[in-house]
């Protein structure tokens, strides 16, 4: 893996509820330090042949840190440490048990196009944001 960008994080790009996602992380990532790919891109899935949940990987958003790989709500509250108070403060959220967390998210995982929607492509990165993409 390359340790050039050790925040990456992956993600639906054809579910809106993560396209809006990225556009928040974007917006609030001060520090430029996330770069992010499609979970339906080659780089994608090569870069997924690496983590242990290749199986799952489009109903999870994944973040990759210093290549270790985290998906579902560990991602989530990782990726938002990493931004603005007070949403960083959200990493306290960790203390709830992995197996809870992790079934609200799937919850939301299962519903989102139905809640959200869906595209009918995946996001095309803007000029301002390629830079921001693998």
């Amino acid at each position: 893996m390359d340790n050039i960008h050790p925040h990456i994080v992956l993600f639906d790009g054809e579910c809106n509820l993560c396209n809006n996602f990225v556009d928040y992380i974007i917006r609030y990532d001060k520090n430029g330090e996330f770069k992010f790919d499609s979970l339906q891109s080659t780089k994608s899935k090569e870069l997924l042949t690496e983590s242990p949940f290749m199986e799952q990987s489009l109903s999870t958003v994944v973040y990759v840190k210093n290549e270790k790989f985290y998906n579902k709500s560990t991602a989530v509250l990782l990726i938002l440490h990493r931004l603005h108070f007070p949403l960083s403060l959200a990493v306290i959220l960790l203390i709830v048990p992995k197996f809870i967390r992790d079934w609200v998210y799937s919850v939301i995982a299962k519903n989102r196009y139905g809640w959200f929607g869906k595209r009918n492509t995946c996001r095309i990165p803007t000029e301002e944001e390629k830079a921001k993409f693998l």
